[in-house]
């Protein structure tokens, strides 16, 4: 299950109701968190060991859900990122605006030589 951050639903808001312009990034990053980013993006992005915000295309949305159209591959940890709980969509590949957020399934201990992937069509962000 995702969530739309604060910033992306008050864009929205904004766009649809108020007729204020809202322009979509033309390349949107997956972020890891080792704690919760919430709507407020007030999570613990993982930092150091090479760590980095991968690039992350997705395919046309069917019924309000769209996945991942190819993996997303971060690069191998040069040090421990600690335990990987959660993703961030984000707007930009360091600082930006948080979009959506959400738990991984299973959390994951990434440490030294560890190479973290989604496979894809296993990340899907759905608007309730």
């Amino acid at each position: 299950m995702s969530a739309m951050s604060n910033y992306l639903e008050n864009a929205l808001v904004n766009a649809t109701l108020r007729n204020t312009t809202y322009t979509s990034p033309a390349t949107v990053y997956v972020g890891l968190y080792t704690s919760d980013p919430t709507d407020a993006g007030s999570g613990t992005e993982v930092s150091g060991g090479s760590y980095a915000r991968q690039s992350a295309a997705f395919a046309a949305p069917s019924n309000g859900a769209s996945a991942t159209s190819a993996d997303v591959t971060f690069p191998q940890a040069t040090g421990n990122w600690g335990t990987v709980a959660y993703f961030g969509i984000l707007d930009a590949s360091s600082s930006g605006n948080l979009m959506y957020h959400g738990a991984l399934d299973t959390s994951k201990v990434i440490e030294t030589g560890d190479v973290f992937k989604i496979s894809a069509g296993n990340l899907t962000i759905t608007l309730a």
